[in-house]
């Protein structure tokens, strides 16, 4: 396979092949991120597409899952990722999931006909990034969305029939913030009841404007209790929805996955245990690593 730049798949994605049909991310300028800054957003030409397709059809005698990367696929014209589609179904009549990357703005773009093209084509999911429902750290990352963006995007997905996990930060809001982060955020996934979440504790990336900004001293760290305190918020007044609690991410300080709701208490017990008991709950900083 011909990848260009870095490559970045969610961890759920595991196990899927991974095919770059997007170079870079087309908003490419949150305070938090530095997955894409060595390139340019860019849709690949179709033929280079088509040629990994058939590479990895080479490779790979059975295929039940892709990932199409770099950062929000979804931007792409309608026209020409629905021919992508079709050329993966056509190569693996076997698959069972095909996922994305998708700004929820990328959903507003497109009319509910053009999703609904999509998801009858084959795709089946969407990860997109929420961050936060909070509008001053909306803002303050420069995540180009508002919470009415988010709500009218999650609206077309659904209607279209567009699995989509909402992952979000825990820590965002800073040292200062996180109170109403963790409240504007869970008002907000009540809101959208997305079909999955993936809740994320913050790691600073190097080289990163988020990274300037706390040498500079204009976001304060929050602590580990902070964050574990947001989870519990979380937890204890998201609605019942159905949805799957991807909470297992590698910096998470508390890792835990399930169907929700039925894993609130046992979660919410998890949570109560580490407040009282991890002795990271007790520092200071936040110990995480880049991704």
């Amino acid at each position: 396979m011909r990848y260009q730049g870095k490559i970045y798949r969610p961890w759920m994605e595991a196990d899927s092949v991974l095919i770059q049909t997007t170079l870079g991310c087309s908003n490419n300028q949150c305070t938090f991120c530095t997955m894409f800054d060595d390139k340019r957003f860019k849709v690949r030409e179709l033929e280079d597409i088509f040629t990994d397709i058939a590479s990895a059809r080479q490779r790979h005698a059975k295929v039940e899952s892709i990932f199409l990367i770099d950062g929000n696929v979804m931007a792409m014209r309608t026209e020409k990722l629905l021919r992508i589609v079709d050329k993966i179904r056509d190569t693996f009549p076997e698959l069972q999931h095909l996922a994305l990357y998708s700004c929820f703005n990328d959903f507003r773009r497109k009319s509910v006909a053009d999703l609904t093209a999509l998801r009858t084509a084959g795709l089946t999911t969407a990860y997109s990034g929420l961050e936060s429902g909070d509008p001053v750290v909306l803002e303050n990352i420069k995540k180009g969305m508002t919470r009415e963006h988010a709500i009218e995007g999650m609206a077309r997905a659904k209607e279209a029939g567009i699995q989509v996990l909402a992952s979000f930060i825990f820590g965002l809001g800073g040292k200062t913030r996180s109170r109403e982060h963790a409240e504007n955020t869970t008002s907000l996934l009540n809101i959208m009841q997305p079909d999955a979440i993936a809740p994320m504790a913050l790691a600073v990336q190097p080289g990163s404007e988020l990274a300037a900004q706390i040498q500079r001293g204009e976001f304060i760290l929050p602590t580990p209790l902070q964050l574990l305190e947001e989870e519990k918020y979380l937890l204890e007044n998201m609605g019942d929805f159905p949805c799957y609690y991807w909470g297992d991410h590698g910096n998470n300080i508390a890792s835990m996955k399930g169907e929700w709701p039925a894993v609130r208490d046992p979660f919410l017990a998890h949570i109560n245990e580490h407040i009282a008991y991890n002795p990271m709950a007790k520092k200071n900083v936040i110990e995480t690593y880049a991704w």
